[in-house]
């Protein structure tokens, strides 16, 4: 935790990481990944079963990260677990020294690779968030003294649904998170500093760290999809073009996200979150772009 608390409270351009876990227990690819931009990323964000896919848990992959000296944040999600069963992941979290913690609904199970699954959702967000900040206080959801407490930086997600900037129930959801304990914000993708620079300018005066997710595009198809599918997140058309009739692709796409990175640091965001959905090898290549 020190690491990401020292650099937000300074101002310090925070770089995270997207780092899934496997679907199974070769762990191999994953290390190799990490330990490829060790000290060049502050810190891996360990995906809860993202999309609903089953696969290693985000606090067996923080671990395995941890205990290779690198520092990760673990997922809890209320899509998959009960309130036992999150604040028993929790406490061993804290135990073990994983203090970093983003708290998140979860994807629509009706997208994973479990069709039969079913959905938990015992608690909702802001109730996970308030029983996160009781553990830190003492005590556990049922008011049971603890015997010890840990110490999370708590961060979330924050959707923003607002065209030209966030929109009154956007802003009134981030005042309610902000409330509950969360110090930083991960977004969705961005690909449009305009959109980006609307939202920064509809916060006003909150004092709030924003982290934009910056997708690593793998083709031209993927980025209509996104483009045409995914709510809340638009790529501007000069970017499909550019894609569009580009010789290296892979390169290109590499390209727009050291660009995109570059240009949200301008922009003032607190920093960035790195995800490659399945292409770690080329983080090494984006953050040599960004130097």
């Amino acid at each position: 935790m020190m690491r990401l608390k020292t650099k937000l409270d300074s101002g310090d351009f925070l770089v995270m990481a997207e780092m899934l876990p496997p679907k199974g227990v070769d762990v191999s690819s994953m290390l190799a990944a990490a330990d490829k931009v060790k000290g060049r990323v502050d810190s891996f964000v360990v995906p809860e079963m993202s999309n609903a896919v089953m696969r290693m848990s985000s606090l067996g992959g923080a671990l395995l990260l941890k205990n290779r000296g690198l520092e990760s944040v673990v997922q809890v999600c209320c899509r998959d677990r009960n309130r036992l069963a999150l604040q028993g992941d929790l406490l061993a979290a804290g135990a073990l020294g994983v203090s970093t913690v983003m708290a998140v609904t979860g994807d629509n199970i009706g997208y994973g690779d479990h069709h039969t699954a079913r959905a938990v959702d015992d608690v909702s967000l802001m109730e996970l968030l308030r029983g996160i900040g009781e553990l830190q206080e003492g005590r556990d959801m049922a008011g049971v003294e603890l015997a010890g407490s840990p110490r999370f930086l708590v961060g979330s997600t924050w959707t923003v649904t607002g065209n030209g900037g966030a929109s009154p129930a956007d802003l009134e959801q981030l005042d309610r998170l902000m409330e509950a304990g969360v110090e930083f914000f991960v977004t969705q993708p961005v690909f449009d500093m305009q959109w980006l620079a609307g939202v920064m300018k509809s916060l006003g005066d909150r004092k709030v760290r924003i982290v934009p997710t910056v997708l690593l595009l793998k083709s031209l198809g993927m980025a209509r999809y996104i483009d045409r599918h995914l709510e809340h997140v638009g790529i501007p058309a000069y970017l499909l073009r550019l894609i569009q009739k580009s010789p290296d692709r892979t390169n290109d796409c590499v390209k727009i996200a050291a660009d995109t990175i570059k240009s949200l640091r301008d922009e003032g965001a607190a920093g960035v979150l790195v995800s490659t959905i399945g292409w770690e090898d080329k983080l090494p290549r984006i953050l040599d772009r960004i130097k």
